[in-house]
């Protein structure tokens, strides 16, 4: 079956392509707007309505790039992809933009007979379990889901501080809701500012 692949997609693996063709036909103005400044490497901020898909843009480009690094072997053990959210959008947000389309991918990529590590991702909050913390500096994953709150506990701590360090690419959602617009008040807030200026400089 041949898919009929918008022009602002032309961008992407054709495996990439594919799934968000099969998904949702076309973009999104805010995802066509929004995906040329991401690729670029420039801080890019979507403002657009609930449901628009401004968070699967961010996505996309970062899961497409993973998707060519596993493709090519070279799918390395670190985090490459930050994501921070309120604890409130966390669920829905991970199934919706992360959990779903690398499913969904990785299934593609195998009934193509391509040999595709899975991209791995985790979530770390405050109700994370020590094992599971550990495991997670053992062997850190590709994508990492949190709050402003723990991202700030994360980099207070020297073991998990390293596993930010290569960090190409920071992802935060919901924006309004850690930062209100009159001043750094509340404790999201912040914890968003001051984790901010001491992340490494990532995409």
């Amino acid at each position: 079956m041949s898919f009929l692949i918008p022009r602002s997609l032309e961008w992407a693996h054709p495996l990439v392509q594919e799934w968000f063709v099969r998904r949702f036909e076309t973009p999104t103005e805010p995802q066509e707007q929004g995906w040329p400044h991401i690729l670029a490497g420039h801080t890019t901020l979507i403002s657009a309505p609930t449901g628009s898909g401004k968070t699967l843009a961010a996505f996309l480009a970062c899961i497409d790039r993973l998707v060519r690094k596993a493709l090519a072997g070279d799918l390395q053990d670190r985090t490459e992809v930050l994501y921070i959210s309120p604890l409130k959008a966390l669920g829905n947000d991970i199934q919706k933009n992360l959990e779903i389309p690398l499913g969904e991918i990785l299934q593609m990529a195998g009934e193509r007979g391509l040999l595709m590590p899975e991209i791995r991702t985790a979530v770390r909050t405050g109700d994370t379990l020590a094992h599971e913390r550990r495991a997670m500096l053992k062997r850190p994953p590709h994508i990492l889901v949190t709050t402003p709150e723990s991202l700030y506990i994360l980099l207070t701590a020297e073991k998990s501080r390293a596993i930010l360090r290569d960090v190409e690419t920071v992802i935060v959602d919901e924006i309004h809701a850690p930062c209100p617009s009159r001043s750094c008040r509340t404790q999201a807030n912040v914890h968003s500012c001051a984790s901010g200026s001491r992340l490494p400089r990532s995409r």
